[in-house]
């Protein structure tokens, strides 16, 4: 049974693939970051990883595993094929991936769709299409996590979008524990991360900000 969506589950988005941990076990990184309290898990397994696409497969349905057991959506990014396979939670599209129309029509409600958008112009669009659950807006921050990140939105930007979302928006992108006060008053309902978690020396900390910054919103 796939979880339905819900606003708080964007507070302490992580966002992560064996990519992001080199030389470590994507398995145990996503484990601590659920025992921390993560809202939200994205697997978004491309660029530099070495996966076949059976070992992507297998390893998203024990990274689901562990995401339903802690009751955290289990959410892939871009690839409509795995995300039915592994029976996700969630789907993520970039504006760059297939239409977002062309998803919704592929899950058909079987799991609920993000779209990243880091325009007011893309964000007016979203507006019009029905079944889109939030929205991801970045990079807020330069990021390295991206080869191929948008321009860089800041925080002015940011909020200027949120203002025009009729979706919650989760903000991604270059963001630290510094920034995430400042990130959550634009209104957004939390942030998505990789580095940030994924090299934290203390997830709990780190996590535990991610989740206090938000705190006045829930």
């Amino acid at each position: 049974m796939t979880l339905k969506f819900n606003r708080n589950q964007l507070r302490a988005y992580f966002v992560c693939g064996t990519q992001d941990v080199p030389g470590a076990n994507l398995e145990t990184v996503v484990q601590s970051a659920l025992d921390a309290g993560i809202t939200a898990y994205q697997y978004r397994d491309k660029g530099t990883s070495q996966l076949t696409p059976n070992e992507r497969l297998a390893l998203g349905r024990q990274l689901h595993q562990r995401c339903a057991a802690a009751n955290v959506p289990f959410i892939v990014d871009d690839d409509v094929e795995l995300a039915l396979a592994l029976n996700a939670d969630g789907i993520h599209v970039g504006q760059k991936d297939d239409r977002v129309t062309t998803v919704l029509q592929r899950v058909a409600g079987q799991m609920f769709v993000g779209l990243s958008c880091s325009t007011l112009a893309e964000v007016a669009i979203a507006n019009q299409i029905r079944g889109i659950a939030y929205i991801g807006s970045g990079p807020i921050f330069p990021t390295t996590s991206k080869a191929d990140a948008d321009p860089v939105v800041g925080l002015a930007g940011l909020k200027q979008l949120v203002a025009r979302s009729q979706r919650p928006i989760v903000a991604i992108g270059g963001i630290t524990e510094s920034q995430l006060r400042p990130v959550a008053a634009t209104g957004v309902a939390g942030s998505a991360v990789i580095s940030m978690i994924a090299r934290s020396t203390d997830m709990p900390r780190t996590v535990g900000a991610m989740l206090t910054a938000t705190a006045f919103q829930s």
